[in-house]
């Protein structure tokens, strides 16, 4: 089934990151914004399993979010999908491919899809790089990929970005949206 890309909108800077309380399977603990940020700031994103722009990137993800906890940057992953409509996002699938891929981060499931909107997110991936004070500074994209991964080489725009928050507190005045398919929302 082909589904539409999204962009994400503009980075609305400063914005504080919108709190949330959610379980990590791997762990059994309930994280939060300041359970998971780093002393340099925090990277909230928006991934699932299925989504071809997700597959497309992952391993760079997986990448960057290793070497920004060096820079003391904490990173979350949250899947907010419809399980029903899209069984193969579901929580046990989600803890296999962590596992397989060996994520340096949590990645836990908003079922309530509360966070996803307390966010504003719109695509996997979609990406909020906070500064140490949890303020938002990043909403761009990965690099240049799109349903197939960039060239080697590529410029990494969110690790650069993130790489001048966790030093300054604040990103650069230039980023380029995330795109990605669309959050699956529940039908109300």
């Amino acid at each position: 089934m082909d589904m539409p890309a999204l962009e994400t909108p503009l980075c609305d800077f400063g914005r504080p990151a919108p709190d949330f309380s959610l379980h990590d399977p791997a762990s059994g603990k309930l994280l939060t914004p300041d359970s998971v940020r780093g002393p340099n700031g925090l990277l909230v994103m928006f991934i699932c399993n299925h989504c071809p722009f997700v597959k497309a990137v992952i391993h760079r993800i997986v990448r960057d979010c290793r070497e920004l906890a060096t820079l003391g940057v904490g990173s979350i992953a949250i899947m907010s999908n419809d399980v029903e409509a899209y069984p193969e996002d579901g929580p046990e699938h989600m803890q296999r491919w962590a596992r397989e891929l060996e994520f340096p981060f949590p990645y836990v499931f908003d079922e309530s899809q509360e966070v996803a909107a307390a966010y504003g997110a719109v695509c996997t991936p979609d990406f909020f790089g906070f500064n140490a004070g949890l303020q938002l500074q990043y909403r761009g994209r990965l690099d240049a990929s799109r349903r197939e991964t960039a060239p080697e080489g590529a410029r990494r725009e969110l690790f650069e970005a993130m790489q001048r928050v966790a030093a300054t507190g604040a990103g650069p005045q230039e980023q380029i949206a995330s795109i990605g398919c669309s959050i699956k929302w529940r039908e109300s």
